[in-house]
């Protein structure tokens, strides 16, 4: 649709008629004019004797709809009338509406019709909302003509509408400017086009080093993420019942959501895909609200410390390099129609200090903004739950991968290296099914494979290595980096071409120096006259480097040979992932014996991570002196971050290569007491701590029924198979809690394994037991199945027809997963007596005779 023609048919002479014919023109309400009047008194189409009929009202929206497009389009036609006919319904009278702007009261109209949009195409969308703001501005224009009283209580609103309608007003008129109109269509289009462009990539390290860049499209390598329900009310318990979702449709409906994930868990991977989505209108039907919606993905280390950017300065801000031809105050339109989605990524990015400040902002453009959509990531500890609660955003958190999900992304990453047709194509399919045998019995492995992140080295490193994977996550990094900054170029067959080449030792010892600067900064990003003059300080200490060249032409290198740095706007540089970023800053700290900064710093949760690393890297002495600084008292330091430094003792026990058995026993002692929960929410917060809690649980055997539940429950936050052997000795309890806990943890670990020795031991009585594939829904089958089944994944109804047996052995079913089909199938099993449907599916329909329906 070609935008110009469509702002050049909107002219006032054809759009007024019609909109007069949404009102009265005679009758009592129209001699109301001596004070205000409700807007549904005075529309035509409502009443007991409306002038309009419904299908007059229908040919009226035709009408605007072929005047905008030159011809007929049913959708757009209905989307247009069910927004008009809410003129009948909104709480709002004359005066109250011609004191806003048009923009503001077209918003107004859409929202008191839900999902109005949703069916349209982008396009669609689009015209829909030009053709409501010129409907808003007419309605507006009429009202301040119908009655003397808004004339004269709202003088300067009714000479601007004048001044619009007839174009005297042209910087701000939506009808007869055109030229701005088209002006904005235009852009907003080449946009959309340059944000799909801009943010369709994934940087997977490795996937083909010889061949190929260090990303791939982000269409072609996008595993759906899944999401857990944060709790919306503050009850411990308030989120138990709900397995993981898509993404999508943890998202849908959601108008305001702050996103929890752990560093690599694919927070920012989701907002691309959000981003491109939006700008291609490729939206699943569970996010068909935000179609027509102009996406800014608003990186947080861009502007922490300067605020949020205003509408002038979005597309600086979202490193769109053609921000200059934007026209004026396009950004401002679009927030005031209420049509932006505002993606803003890493909050935890923020300085600590900062973060209230963040909020408040955040909160401060929400409501000056109404009627736009806020996702918001950020890392779990860095903010306390419910942070933006008051304000009524919801909670989500990004679920681990489950290893379906860690499968499924390494057959995605073989099949995408073998498309870039490589020199070991005939090795691949060996290499991606050695790989999934590895992480699925190797319980080193299968620890690190939890994030996109994780995965994706593991992949290029298998491979890299000819099938050889490093153990542990210290080796992991080291062999990352040796293949990012020494095998890269080399394999390329890449020669010197900006006069600088250095070897591996040289290049880490300069990009420590960064991290560390933006590590004792708290920043996660840098300016390059600050990266540049850093490297200066210290390039006359690695002389290797110093001889080729100066602090200039030695930061053009590392930007753009080593595979770690990038320039996310001009003129900046930050690492290509946190991560990277925390394991050097942790190198250059141990290599400095600058053990006093980080134990300053050890109850700041943006410094956990550099700290379990820094355990990882350091001599026996120095880590026995680090984890014993964690222990002690520390000046300034609360009882609770003093709790916390404790518990990080705790959790860097498994970083330690080489300990004295005497600081280790040290650890568990301070830290014993500290891992018996008093509350659910707290027993499961020590799954942060790892496998190495396990050993410092109490035994079982012992517990009351109360404090085993809780010990089920930090025990089961450990997705780890050792986490089975504890459990164990939970499995004969009968207290249903118990049993409930440990069925429902079932997808963490290995399904034949925790089948043969948890499942298969828990008394069924009242237990709805959960199945969230094939492989579990097999394996109770050879159990001999159950009478109470939980499905928490997608199936197919023959797929559970053919998977429950014995068939007349089921009694109760409950779909906490939407499977979206009619219930008819559910008469394959004739002993089948209740349904329970979880309280994020959509009502049922078909259900058979005989069945009890539960709505939750």
């Amino acid at each position: 649709m070609d935008p110009s023609a469509l702002a050049a048919r909107l002219a006032p002479r054809d759009v007024d008629p019609l909109i007069r014919r949404l009102f009265r023109t005679d009758g009592p309400a129209a001699e109301l004019v001596d004070r205000p009047v409700r807007i549904s008194r005075l529309v035509s189409f409502a009443g007991e004797k409306p002038v309009l009929t419904e299908g007059e009202l229908d040919g009226l929206a035709a009408a605007l709809v072929e005047l905008a497009t030159g011809g007929e389009e049913p959708d757009l036609v209905s989307a247009l009338a069910r927004s008009l006919r809410a003129l009948a319904d909104i709480e709002m009278d004359d005066v109250d509406a011609v004191r806003l702007l048009p923009a503001e009261f077209a918003r107004r109209l859409c929202e008191a019709v839900p999902g109005v949009t949703a069916p349209l195409t982008g396009d669609a969308a689009r015209t829909h909302g030009l053709l409501m703001d010129a409907a808003a501005l007419h309605i507006l224009h009429f009202l301040s003509r119908r009655s003397t009283y808004v004339a004269r209580t709202l003088v300067e609103q009714t000479r601007t509408l004048t001044e619009l309608v007839h174009g005297q007003r042209a910087a701000a008129s939506p009808l007869d400017r055109g030229d701005r109109a088209a002006a904005d269509a235009a852009f907003e289009a080449r946009y959309a086009q340059d944000t799909a462009a801009l943010h369709n990539h994934l940087t997977i390290f490795g996937i083909d080093l010889a061949h190929s860049p260090d990303s791939w499209p982000l269409d072609a390598a996008y595993l759906g993420l899944q999401c857990e329900s944060g709790s919306q009310d503050g009850r411990d318990d308030a989120d138990q019942d709900d397995p993981p979702l898509p993404a999508e449709q943890a998202l849908a409906g959601q108008s305001q959501v702050l996103v929890r994930g752990v560093a690599g868990s694919g927070k920012t991977t989701l907002l691309q895909w959000l981003a491109v989505a939006t700008a291609r209108d490729e939206l699943p039907e569970a996010l068909a609200a935000l179609r027509g919606r102009v996406p800014f993905l608003l990186p947080v280390r861009r502007f922490a410390r300067e605020g949020l950017p205003s509408p002038e300065t979005f597309l600086s801000a979202v490193g769109y390099r053609e921000a200059e031809a934007a026209p004026d105050g396009w950004a401002r339109r679009v927030l005031g129609a209420g049509r932006a989605l505002l993606l803003v990524d890493g909050v935890d990015e923020a300085p600590e200090s900062d973060r209230e400040e963040l909020r408040g902002m955040l909160v401060e453009w929400a409501a000056r903004h109404p009627g736009n959509v806020w996702v918001v990531t950020s890392r779990p500890s860095a903010v306390p739950a419910g942070w933006l609660a008051a304000e009524g955003f919801g909670e989500v958190s990004l679920a681990p991968m489950s290893r379906e999900d860690v499968a499924a992304f390494i057959q995605r990453w073989h099949r995408a290296a073998a498309q870039q047709s490589p020199a070991d194509l005939d090795r691949l399919g060996h290499y991606e099914r050695t790989l999934l045998n590895a992480v699925r019995i190797t319980r080193d492995l299968g620890r690190l494979a939890t994030n996109p992140l994780m995965c994706g080295l593991l992949c290029a490193l298998h491979r890299d290595r000819r099938g050889y994977l490093p153990n542990g996550r210290k080796e992991l990094y080291d062999a990352a980096l040796s293949m990012l900054l020494e095998r890269r170029d080399r394999e390329r067959a890449m020669v010197a071409t900006d006069g600088v080449e250095l070897t591996r030792q040289p290049k880490i010892q300069l990009l420590q120096k960064l991290a560390h600067w933006m590590l004792v900064n708290g920043r996660s990003e840098m300016d390059r006259t600050t990266a540049v003059d850093t490297l200066a300080r210290h390039l006359p200490a690695i002389p290797d480097a110093a001889r080729q060249g100066g602090p200039q032409e030695v930061f053009r290198h590392l930007l753009n040979r080593t595979g770690l740095l990038r320039e996310p706007t001009p003129g900046t540089v930050d690492f290509v992932h946190r991560t990277f970023q925390d394991y050097l800053a942790a190198r250059a700290t141990v290599q400095r014996h600058d053990f006093a900064l980080l134990l300053d710093h050890a109850h700041h949760d943006d410094w956990e991570d550099v700290i379990r690393m820094a355990v990882a890297l350091a001599r026996p002495d120095e880590c026995a002196a680090l984890l014993d600084g964690l222990l002690a008292p520390h000046a300034g330091v609360r009882a609770a971050e003093a709790r916390h430094r404790k518990l990080l003792a705790a959790a860097c026990l498994e970083h330690a290569t080489e300990l004295d058995p005497a600081v280790r026993a040290r650890v568990r002692r301070f830290t014993r007491d500290m891992v018996r929960p008093s509350t659910p929410s707290a027993a499961r917060a020590l799954g942060w701590i790892g496998p190495i809690v396990l050993e410092m649980l109490p035994d079982p055997s012992e517990a009351s029924d109360g404090e085993a539940h809780l010990l089920a429950i930090t025990a089961t936050s450990i997705a780890d198979d050792m986490a089975i052997d504890y459990l164990v000795g939970l499995r004969e309890r009968a207290h249903h809690d118990i049993r409930a806990q440990l069925a429902g943890a079932w997808r963490r670990y290995d399904t034949a394994r925790y089948a043969r020795e948890i499942i298969a031991h828990l008394e069924p009585a009242e237990l709805y037991f959960p199945v969230c594939d094939l492989e579990e829904l097999h394996a109770l089958r050879r159990l001999g199945g159950r009478p109470h089944l939980r499905i928490d994944g997608y199936f197919t109804p023959d797929q559970l027809i053919e998977g429950i047996v014995p068939a007349e052995g089921l009694t109760r079913l409950w779909l906490a997963y939407d499977l979206g089909d009619s219930m008819e199938w559910l008469s394959a099993f004739p002993n089948l007596d209740t349904l329970r449907i979880g309280r994020r599916i959509p009502p049922v329909n078909g259900v058979p005779d005989g069945i009890r329906l539960v709505q939750m």
